[in-house]
């Protein structure tokens, strides 16, 4: 059985400029999965970098308010938003409320660095 509080999990930012808690990944133990999970936190009046990935996502809004743009689209997102971003659309996400705006991040197949690139 595997069972851990997220809260043991180092916080970094990374690339798209979030902070981000990476939770599970089929490379970082012996999970039988294909996806990865992390947990991601954009403070208040920030936006993530534009980037895209190869791999599907799915963004679950835990709690916070926030503009989603995936491509040409936008919507407001809130908690309990659910969020799908198809494979190598461009993405960013606006925190425009007044509290952190916290999200998980669903990664299918499993997210890489070399699958996570910026875009301009």
């Amino acid at each position: 059985m595997f069972v851990k509080d997220v809260n043991s999990y180092e916080e970094k930012v990374v690339l798209d400029n979030t902070n981000l808690r990476e939770l599970l990944n089929p490379g970082l133990g012996d999970f039988q999965i294909r996806y990865s999970l992390a947990q991601a936190r954009v403070s208040p009046g920030e936006t993530s970098y534009k980037h895209k990935l190869s791999s599907s996502e799915v963004y679950f809004i835990l709690s916070g308010t926030g503009r989603m743009y995936i491509d040409d689209e936008v919507e407001d997102v809130h908690g309990g938003s659910i969020i799908y971003i198809p494979p190598n659309s461009v993405q960013c996400i606006q925190n425009i409320g007044n509290d952190d705006l916290v999200f998980l991040c669903i990664v299918d197949p499993a997210w890489n660095k070399e699958n996570d690139v910026l875009v301009d």
